[in-house]
């Protein structure tokens, strides 16, 4: 397709622009474009170049602003000499798009205390809630009704967690118990102890890494991270190196385990040989919250939203899951974003430097919820100032502050196409953000008092959030 058939005749001034990935790479020719030109045109420019057999969405992005009407609204907001070549970077946008919620489509009763933990299965068909009535409850979320009550624990469950591949469910508690759950019957396979304080937080090991999902780790108040072997019930591994209580542990497509703490560090373990790996010193108070830029890959294994249909036999499982990591991480390795006490977030390359990416300030309170979207350009943080912030999940530069909440924001959680973030809060309201357009979407009332968890649904149509009031409520469009 020629230049002139997607360009039309133009008397506004041109430029010199020249296509860039997001991995640095040049895409074609520098290209002389009139300054009034739109993304759609954008678009239809850089399929041409790409020599795209189909026509995939793009945005566009100069020094990391959005090209969203044209691109002199852009120009104008960033002078620069009309000689220099202005450089055009582009993002490959999701091919499906999610519906907003608009509405609750069910309340969900039956917790006789607080919901404090709320996690869609891997491919968003069913939900576990974990709650201060000690049991987990999972949710048949097509008749909207409890389809299991899994007991067992003797106090508070702090967290829930699908395995990913969507076969067993893991819950923490204060009882300083692992009990795990066989997803299909509910019925209780194991009773892993060995922690002496509280679980605070659960991750699996990811799916492309081992197909059969054996291993578990565990962060607890007693300042350890366990690694369980599920099948023996037994513990593999006692990563140590932490003098208080492990907030939060992610464990990494690249086969680290990263545990964030009370003592101000994050440290970055070898699951296999129980070995510190690397100790990230930055933060100068509790670290709350940990996020990898490939967290949503490494939870949905091998859904695929564009193919509904998941692969059943474990290698091609294995397989699929492998491809979807490596999609979403591209040529970069992953990155690693901390929340803090001390109000700010940090952004690591931990499997290069012990040192930041960037230090990222601007939140008047404690941050004690970071999440990276599902293509991991952003990171969206929460905080006890009443806002969510965004920040560029590459540079970890400022883009914009929410404001709306009347409380605290507690969790935050990504539409799977990154285009809409939402937030449940203290003033017992859920919020919906627009990412392109940097606004408040649409509010959700509802609960009858604070939000403690919120979840988007792999898939994409639902939502579900767990609040005091001992309710889960299902959100849909």
């Amino acid at each position: 397709m020629s230049l002139d058939l997607i360009l039309p005749d133009s008397s506004a001034r041109h430029i010199l622009a020249q296509f860039r990935s997001t991995t640095g790479d040049t895409t074609g020719p520098q290209l002389d474009l009139p300054v009034d030109i739109t993304p759609e045109q954008l678009e239809l420019l850089l399929n041409d170049l790409l020599k795209n057999e189909e026509s995939f969405p793009y945005s566009f992005f100069v020094k990391d602003s959005e090209v969203l009407d044209s691109l002199q609204k852009v120009l104008e907001s960033k002078p620069d000499s009309t000689e220099e070549t202005i450089e055009i970077v582009y993002l490959p946008q999701s091919v499906f798009r999610v519906r907003p919620i608009t509405r609750c489509s069910g309340s969900l009763s039956g917790h006789s205390e607080a919901v404090l933990s709320v996690h869609f299965s891997p491919d968003g068909s069913r939900l576990a809630s974990g709650s201060g009535d000690a049991t987990v409850r999972i949710w048949d979320l097509n008749t909207k009704t409890p389809e299991f009550t899994c007991k067992g624990h003797c106090k508070w469950v702090l967290c829930v967690a699908w395995s990913p591949d969507g076969q067993k469910i893991a819950s923490g508690s204060m009882d300083n118990c692992l009990r795990l759950w066989d997803a299909k019957t509910a019925k209780q396979q194991k009773t892993l102890t060995g922690h002496q304080k509280y679980i605070t937080c659960i991750s699996w090991e990811p799916l492309h890494l081992n197909g059969e999902v054996v291993n578990v780790a565990t962060g607890s108040k007693d300042g350890t991270v366990r690694v369980w072997d599920t099948r023996s019930g037994r513990t593999s591994q006692v990563l140590s190196g932490h003098t208080m209580s492990v907030t939060s542990v992610r464990w990494g497509g690249e086969g680290l385990i990263y545990s964030a703490s009370q003592d101000r560090s994050i440290i970055a373990h070898d699951p296999n040989s129980g070995k510190q790996v690397k100790k990230l010193d930055g933060h100068a108070h509790w670290v709350n919250t940990l996020s990898l830029s490939t967290d949503y890959v490494l939870r949905s294994g091998a859904f695929d939203p564009m193919k509904p249909n998941v692969p059943t036999n474990t290698n091609e499982a294995k397989k699929v899951a492998l491809e979807l990591w490596q999609k979403a991480k591209g040529e970069e390795n992953e990155r690693l974003a901390s929340g803090s006490d001390d109000h700010t977030i940090i952004l690591w390359n931990p499997s290069q430097s012990k040192k930041p990416i960037n230090r990222m300030a601007g939140h008047q309170q404690p941050v004690n919820f970071v999440l990276f979207s599902p293509n991991g350009r952003l990171i969206g943080s929460a905080s006890f100032d009443k806002s969510v912030r965004l920040w560029d999940g590459f540079t970890g530069n400022f883009l914009t502050a929410f404001r709306a909440h009347v409380g605290a924001v507690y969790q935050i959680s990504w539409s799977p196409d990154s285009r809409m973030l939402v937030s449940a809060s203290r003033d017992s309201t859920l919020k919906v953000w627009d990412i392109a357009n940097k606004k408040l979407k649409l509010e959700l009332p509802g609960h009858a008092d604070e939000i403690y968890a919120v979840d988007w649904s792999p898939d994409g149509v639902s939502v579900a959030s767990g609040s005091k009031d001992r309710i889960v409520k299902i959100w849909c469009h």
